[in-house]
């Protein structure tokens, strides 16, 4: 008995929040502006693991390093063909492939977040390479993922004004497959010196054009999403003179003059990490609305069953009552469709529940946000979003015309936005613009951490010291803050 005492206390003992969510876990630790030591002693043995699991994939690599300029112009015309085809059918009358609905892609913006926050991060651990030339390629892209140290180009910066800008913000408790990719990245950041072939090899695929990026991007403007972010990678990319030639270059650049053939097989290995974890299409095609919408609501019922009064009943039971345990949510949901709060597959102002959460005056104004919203919203017209019919225009209570479901032709996002643009045209001398762009001599709590790093780089006795520091700065965790774009932008200057 003893004996087994000791296993299952041994067995608990391992049940670590590593060992539960390795992914997850290892993510969040590392991405930090200094990750401890065990962090990263965590980090080189996850990679192990993630390699070791590409151990029975197969690789549409060419076996001669020398075939790879074939293979990304054979690969770029393929994905070009296949566009172009999907294309003709949605003229032809074809419908989305991979957005059933609004709450469909913002589901998929929420879901890729934990990858999309680190975008480049594979690469960080090559700028302590800034002197030597066999690594100016990877460390360009890297800059340019970073956009120069510009805000409206930088990735990170970009995404998070993305899932702000659609309520996606809440992504930081996704299952443990949502985090292997950002994972891998920021493990490789953090392990240059160890594993440099298999990043050569991760870049090589990461920055090759998927057919997937694509069609996002057009659909999620039709959607009236801004598909900037994915645009900028359609054009950045590119195999003539983007990061597609440039991962390429970076393969031949840091090939050794010795024993090619085991850096080689070890720069396939890092190209089949990108095959593991939550990837675009297999996080887009688990979309489930109405689990989405139960699971939502089982949430909100932590607090929602302290705060809602007794006078309301439905299906012979308060509110409270129907919240107190999460798992009679779809019950709930089933009791107010018999008792019409909601109607189903008709405009959501039909149902009495959407009032209550939809409009400034509404009951629970501030309850959902506005991804919570769409959810809840997509679920109730239900066919009317998927058919893509029309629903008569309503009034507000100003009057004002008001259509609740998309139409099926919806205004996109960038014609939404020159319409924007032309209302907004005022004279060039407008003062009130020029007192905006107006710049001050002293020194605000805004600026006050930009102000630090200049005074501290100041204070580096060498240029190799210098560098170190901008290099500190630019981590995945720092890059996109004002001090990393700061850093950034010096770096830019001096490396180039």
């Amino acid at each position: 008995m003893q004996t087994t005492t000791r296993a299952t206390t041994s067995r608990q003992a391992v049940l670590t929040p590593y060992a539960l969510e390795p992914s997850r876990h290892l993510y969040f630790s590392l991405l930090e502006q200094k990750p401890t030591a065990e962090a990263l002693e965590k980090a080189r043995q996850y990679l192990d693991e993630q390699l070791s699991a590409t151990a029975h994939m197969q690789s549409d690599l060419p076996e001669d390093p020398q075939e790879l300029e074939r293979w990304v112009l054979h690969s770029t015309e393929r994905v070009g063909q296949e566009y172009r085809a999907y294309l003709k059918a949605r003229k032809a009358g074809a419908p989305r492939r991979y957005f059933t609905s609004k709450s469909h892609a913002l589901y998929f913006l929420r879901g890729v977040a934990p990858t999309k926050l680190v975008d480049g991060a594979w690469l960080y651990g090559i700028l302590q390479r800034w002197n030597d030339a066999r690594f100016t390629a990877p460390i360009q892209i890297y800059l340019e993922e970073l956009g120069e140290g510009l805000p409206d180009k930088n990735h990170v910066v970009l995404y998070k004004k993305l899932l702000a800008s659609n309520g996606c913000e809440d992504w930081d408790r996704l299952s443990d497959d949502h985090y292997v990719q950002g994972a891998i990245q920021l493990a490789l950041a953090y392990e240059a010196e160890h594993f440099l072939p298999e990043i050569i090899g991760f870049n090589l695929g990461y920055e090759q054009l998927p057919l997937h990026l694509l069609i996002t991007s057009y659909e999620l403007n039709e959607l009236g999403i801004d598909p900037y972010y994915f645009t900028l990678h359609v054009t950045v990319d590119n195999a003539g003179t983007g990061h597609a030639k440039k991962a390429l270059q970076a393969v031949h650049d840091a090939m050794p003059v010795e024993d090619r053939e085991t850096f080689y097989r070890r720069v396939i290995q890092g190209y089949l990490l990108n095959n593991l974890g939550a990837g675009t299409t297999s996080v887009i095609g688990s979309f489930d609305l109405e689990q989405e919408v139960i699971s939502l609501l089982a949430e909100k019922s932590t607090v929602g069953k302290y705060v809602h009064s007794d006078y309301c009943r439905i299906g012979g039971r308060n509110v409270s009552e129907w919240l107190a345990d999460p798992e009679q949510i779809p019950a709930f949901l089933e009791a107010m469709e018999a008792q019409g709060w909601i109607r189903r597959h008709e405009d959501p102002q039909n149902s009495r529940f959407w009032k209550l959460i939809q409009g400034e005056r509404a009951e629970m104004f501030g309850v959902f946000t506005a991804y919570e919203q769409q959810l809840i919203h997509d679920w109730i017209a239900g066919d009317l979003v998927h058919t893509g019919a029309k629903v008569a225009a309503t009034k507000d209570q100003a009057g004002q015309d008001r259509v609740a479901i998309l139409p099926k032709r919806e205004l996109s996002f960038r014609a939404k936005q020159r319409q924007q643009e032309a209302l907004c045209q005022g004279p060039a001398d407008d003062p009130q613009a020029v007192a905006l762009n107006a710049s001050t001599a002293e020194v605000s709590d805004f600026d006050s951490e930009t102000a630090a790093l200049e005074q501290r780089l100041a204070c580096q006795p060498t240029r190799e010291a210098g560098m170190a520091l901008l290099i500190e700065m630019m981590s995945p965790a720092n890059h996109h803050t004002a001090s990393g774009l700061l850093a950034t932008r010096l770096f830019n200057k001096l490396f180039n």
